[in-house]
């Protein structure tokens, strides 16, 4: 199965490091973030696990809610996640999933055969409380993913449900964003009373609504 933006994502069962769960029932109404591991006990998902659990606090307000999958079982992942707490100085308590056959992976098309035929590459899937596809991005195994960048992406998609806006190159929490096209230069001030700096018709620029 290939899932595409937008799509809704399929739910599922799984035993996890924290018991058995309903993947959509574990969500609710929060955000999700999906990520997958090329095996238990590997030195870059040790790092990952590792700052996901430190930024628990950062996905917490946002309303967000993390799961971690690899092929390896329940018990394997338990073992392990007392090396991360151990080497990160953590404590992990999100649901890492225990795939192995590898029935979720498949779903979301984690396995890539000429990568690896047997584990699942570094994808990472963000999904909203509509159950909508929001982002994914997949890294090669020897690459682990940047979480600052993680939660810099959830910021943006959280803040362009909220208003008709998006967010620019190298944009940060705090910065200017741009008004959407949906939004007419003659409604902009309205819609936005912090300002609009019109460059080109189609380039407004306003201060983020959500910040003071």
């Amino acid at each position: 199965m290939s899932l595409h933006l937008g799509d809704t994502v399929p739910n599922f069962k799984a035993k996890t490091s924290i018991g058995d769960i309903d993947f959509y029932e574990y969500l609710g109404d929060s955000w999700g973030i999906l990520f997958s591991h090329p095996a238990d006990y590997t030195p870059v998902c040790t790092t990952e696990l590792g700052k996901t659990a430190l930024l628990k606090a950062e996905f917490d307000k946002r309303n967000t809610k993390v799961l971690a999958l690899s092929v390896d079982d329940v018990e394997s992942h338990k073992k392990w996640i007392n090396d991360i707490n151990e080497t990160q100085h953590t404590h992990v308590d999100f649901p890492i999933i225990a795939d192995e056959d590898k029935k979720i992976a498949q779903l979301f098309d984690m396995i890539h055969p000429n990568a690896s035929e047997t584990h699942t590459v570094r994808s990472l899937f963000i999904i909203g409380p509509d159950k909508k596809l929001k982002l994914y991005i997949t890294y090669p195994a020897s690459t682990g993913r940047n979480f600052n960048e993680v939660l810099r992406v959830l910021d943006s998609l959280q803040l362009s449900a909220k208003y008709p806006v998006a967010t620019p190159a190298n944009w940060n929490p705090g910065d200017d964003v741009i008004i959407g096209l949906g939004v007419s230069t003659e409604e902009a001030p309205a819609k936005f009373p912090k300002g609009v700096k019109v460059v080109k018709p189609y380039l407004r620029y306003t201060p983020q609504p959500d910040k003071e």
